[in-house]
């Protein structure tokens, strides 16, 4: 019945009592010792939830997971981690939340060897512990999934841009440690070498050696007409480019 009520509440976008009515009938299934069924109504509680009130949506997903882990279902367990990094990511806007439920994520499917998914995930981490500065988090990610795709035909194009990434982060903390980490990715990753990313790596190396900023700048206008940059990579230009006395701080 709470079943039933869940959904012509939903029909009626009602999205919190729908909600409410789910988790009424997860915890009856609860009682009656139904885990799947109970994890099910939860995570359909869940998602009537994000419509209305993203935290209560987290709480019911949780406890989704809980009875899924519990029942060593590992691969949906961090099917709901995503959501709630995703209702992290654009509701609540908390970022560290949204790293730890990736990571969490990253876990459970690294341990099913789900690898790509895993590194779905990771990349997301890897993205944010850059924006929030902890660079070398992002590294060892970036570096990470790069060496798990390299040696895989269909995604070792997708290697470079990683290690483009970590590049960028070495860049930021420190020159020489950028020099070098350049260096090893090139003998690590051959193709890495023809990669306009590395050419542009080699030319903002040689600016911020010569603290021009306008070599700087156009060397990333050049590779922009070309490759359109994101704004993660705008964000990490911008804070290599401040680090050259005198500069502005902008890309123009």
């Amino acid at each position: 019945m709470y079943a039933r009520a869940a959904n012509m509440f939903k029909m009626a976008k009602n999205w919190s009592a729908a909600g409410n009515a789910f988790c009424q009938a997860a915890r009856l299934h609860m009682q009656l010792q139904n885990k799947l069924d109970s994890a099910t109504s939860f995570v359909d509680a869940g998602n009537a939830y994000k419509k209305a009130d993203p935290q209560e949506a987290i709480n019911c997903l949780n406890q989704a997971i809980d009875i899924y882990t519990d029942m060593g279902r590992f691969t949906i367990a961090a099917k709901h981690h995503i959501t709630i990094a995703e209702i992290y990511e654009s509701e609540l806007v908390d970022i560290e939340k949204a790293i730890a439920h990736y990571e969490q994520a990253a876990d459970y499917y690294k341990g099913e060897e789900s690898n790509s998914s895993a590194n779905k995930c990771l990349l997301k981490v890897g993205h944010y512990s850059a924006q929030l500065e902890q660079y070398q988090k992002a590294i060892e990610i970036y570096e990470q999934v790069a060496m798990s795709t390299m040696d895989n035909p269909l995604l070792k194009y997708n290697a470079k841009e990683y290690f483009f990434k970590a590049s960028l982060c070495h860049f930021i903390v420190d020159e020489l440690n950028a020099k070098l980490a350049i260096e090893k990715y090139e003998e690590m990753f051959p193709a890495f070498s023809d990669s306009r990313e590395l050419k542009l790596l080699k030319k903002l190396l040689e600016a911020h050696e010569e603290q021009n900023s306008e070599a700087f700048t156009e060397a990333v206008k050049e590779f922009d007409s070309v490759s359109r940059l994101d704004q993660w990579l705008t964000t990490m230009l911008l804070r290599i480019k401040k680090t050259i006395q005198g500069d502005a701080g902008d890309l123009k």
